[in-house]
């Protein structure tokens, strides 16, 4: 069985050509609508398509609204898309004929001018290459909202999804760690109905932030033996140019040594917890 979950904050304008369209494309599917209170018609307008509505009583972020709606979904496979109006119906079926071959996860990577301005486009292009650099595997649109993926396997790391709007990176880079298959089917994403509640500057530091947080979660040796390798090299070069030219040891040199083995050892601890966080039951 398949499940389609849209997490919405007053996107009634949208879901009103939204629904029908996506009832039209699989007429057997599940389509849950993960209500994170919404001050519009949401509610009323799933009930008159005959659409699972599951609110929350005030808004609590995009991250709330899709772990509310895939605790709700009982399909086998779950499929997440944006509620307004970018993603198409029609492109759920190459998602899915792309999980058959295998997958556990199909994103749908927008192209550029499926980006919402330049400066997103430019930001996600960046994430893209940061992220395909800590994983090692190749990640065409780490933030995408629209993406299949097998209920089990999602299901594992329910509990490591942030609230806010990165749960797409999270999502992605966590099936990465634990070796499930992960696959990329380019789409067009349309123009949204009505206001982003995506704000540029705040979202964006907080998308980075939880590159650098899951980056730990990955592959912690990654970001701290750089970091131990910068702190070690600066102490040697102060203590070149304190030796020949005051023929002395200083002690910034000292604290930048120090502080070089602390974050190696922090790295090799990170290591431990990240080994212990992705272990199975037997």
């Amino acid at each position: 069985m398949l499940s389609i979950i849209l997490p919405a904050k007053s996107e009634a304008a949208a879901l009103a050509d939204l629904l029908p369209r996506l009832r039209a494309a699989q007429p057997e599917a599940e389509i849950i609508v993960s209500d994170d209170g919404s001050t519009d018609a949401t509610r009323e307008l799933c009930a008159r398509h005959g659409v699972r509505c599951v609110s929350a009583p005030y808004s609590m972020g995009n991250g709330p609204a899709i772990k509310r709606g895939a605790r709700a979904a009982s399909g086998d496979v779950l499929v997440f898309m944006d509620a307004d109006g970018q993603h198409d119906p029609a492109d759920i079926a190459r998602l899915l004929a792309k999980l058959d071959e295998g997958y556990d996860m199909v994103v749908g990577a927008r192209n550029w001018g499926g980006q919402a301005g330049v400066g997103r486009g430019v930001a996600n292009t960046f994430y893209n290459w940061l992220a395909t650099r800590m994983t090692g595997h190749r990640i065409d649109d780490l933030t995408s909202g629209f993406r299949a993926a097998r209920a089990d396997r999602f299901g594992e790391f329910l509990h490591l999804l942030p609230n806010g709007f990165s749960y797409p990176t999270t999502a992605t880079m966590a099936f990465f760690r634990s070796a499930y298959p992960v696959a990329y089917v380019p789409i067009k994403a349309a123009e949204r109905i009505g206001t982003s509640h995506i704000k540029p500057v705040r979202d964006g530091l907080r998308f980075l932030l939880i590159i650098f947080k899951i980056a730990t979660l990955y592959a912690p040796l990654k970001l701290f033996v750089p970091t131990a390798a910068v702190f070690f090299v600066l102490g040697w070069a102060y203590w070149a140019y304190t030796f020949t030219s005051f023929h002395r040891l200083s002690l910034i040199s000292v604290a930048l040594w120090s502080a070089a083995v602390i974050v190696f050892l922090v790295g090799l601890v990170s290591e431990q917890i990240t080994s212990l966080t992705y272990q199975r039951d037997a």
